[in-house]
């Protein structure tokens, strides 16, 4: 079994707003890469319309995961008014105060947590 824990937020794009979402997304994404070593992969997808918007991250453990939202959360209030939050799903083990938090973040976007705790798989790591 493994301890990766997914992140998948979904979320509308506010009317007229793509643009500057785009630039606080790829500010975003930059600010991860250059602050979070362990985090295994943070990518940020649009439809084709762009009227919504997927952010999509992998870490390593759930220690991973509480150390993005502690370091990276305090960015997440200017983006509020360019999205509509629909749903945060966690894939994989977390606790009461991870779940706290996205709480919390659902408050200020929007939306829903949901957690999938995780019955059967394995996952392999790339050889270094």
């Amino acid at each position: 079994m493994s301890n990766f824990v997914v992140y998948l937020d979904t979320s509308d794009v506010r009317p007229g707003k793509l643009a500057e979402l785009k630039v606080a997304m790829a500010e975003l994404a930059h600010f991860v890469e250059a602050n979070e070593p362990r985090i295994i992969a943070y990518n940020v997808y649009f439809s084709g319309d762009g009227t919504r918007m997927s952010v999509l991250h992998v870490h390593e453990d759930l220690p991973s995961l509480e150390f993005h939202m502690k370091v990276a959360g305090p960015r997440f209030p200017p983006i509020a008014p360019l999205v509509n939050l629909r749903t945060i799903e966690i894939f994989g083990a977390v606790n009461d105060g991870l779940v706290q938090q996205l709480e919390a973040k659902t408050q200020l976007l929007g939306g829903s947590v949901l957690i999938h705790d995780l019955h059967a798989g394995f996952a392999r790591t790339p050889p270094e």
